[in-house]
């Protein structure tokens, strides 16, 4: 999984400023050069009491490519802003997911209940053997589609999950504070989450990028059971 922080406009101050306007009104905006470390018991109590507004005025716009599957359940999501590649206009790349000797294989327990164990040798085996074989295959009939003059959009068709797509996903720090507490599994949550290894790969990059941008607000979203305000 590849996940790079584009671009961003966001800091623990800008928490801070917006916070602060319910107080002060337009003199608020003097904490736009404040240090933040003076304020960050400010910081903590809008975690800990769940005044979650404050944290809406930030932007960070992540490159991410993944799996399209990841993005399937990316996409549920939709205090994110998207845009995906195209199908229909580009041909696509054969770049496909396999997953690697690390991957859980096997799943047990009921919904809402699962446990996932490591597979065999003779497992992850199958696994790579038959995902590989599938996409050769699905990837040689596009191509011969693509090549007999049919179009990306209905050529595509034959293409897995698996396929590796490309987009850039915009949000604020509240929103991505929603997305971590639900796609990254931490024993330490004040509410459990039981998310698919593949996305939650992509969230633990995100969330390291994030850390750096507002450390105060991550260690506060940490320090308080890494619940979304």
């Amino acid at each position: 999984m590849d996940v790079e922080l584009v671009k961003a406009a966001a800091s623990d101050a800008d928490v801070l400023w917006a916070a602060r306007v319910s107080t002060k009104g337009e003199s608020s905006l003097e904490e736009i050069e404040a240090d933040p470390q003076r304020s960050k018991g400010l910081i903590n109590f809008l975690m800990r009491d769940r005044h979650g507004t404050p944290f809406e005025h930030s932007s960070m716009t992540f490159y991410v490519s993944a799996p399209i599957f990841v993005f399937r359940e990316f996409m549920r999501h939709r205090t994110f802003s998207y845009n995906e590649e195209s199908g229909r206009y580009r041909q696509l790349t054969p770049v496909f997911y396999v997953p690697g000797p690390d991957r859980k294989l096997v799943q047990e327990g009921k919904p809402g209940k699962y446990v996932f164990l490591d597979g065999t040798a003779e497992q992850h085996k199958l696994v790579t053997e038959a995902t590989r074989e599938s996409y050769r295959q699905s990837y040689r009939a596009y191509l011969e589609m693509l090549e007999a003059g049919v179009a990306r959009e209905v050529a595509r068709t034959v293409l897995p999950v698996g396929l590796y797509s490309s987009m850039y996903a915009t949000c604020n720090a509240r929103a991505l504070m929603n997305f971590l507490s639900l796609r990254v599994k931490r024993e330490d949550s004040t509410f459990p989450s039981f998310p698919q290894r593949e996305i939650e790969m992509v969230a633990e990059k995100m969330e390291a990028l994030w850390a750096e941008l507002m450390p105060l607000t991550h260690a506060a979203f940490e320090a308080n059971g890494r619940v979304c305000p």
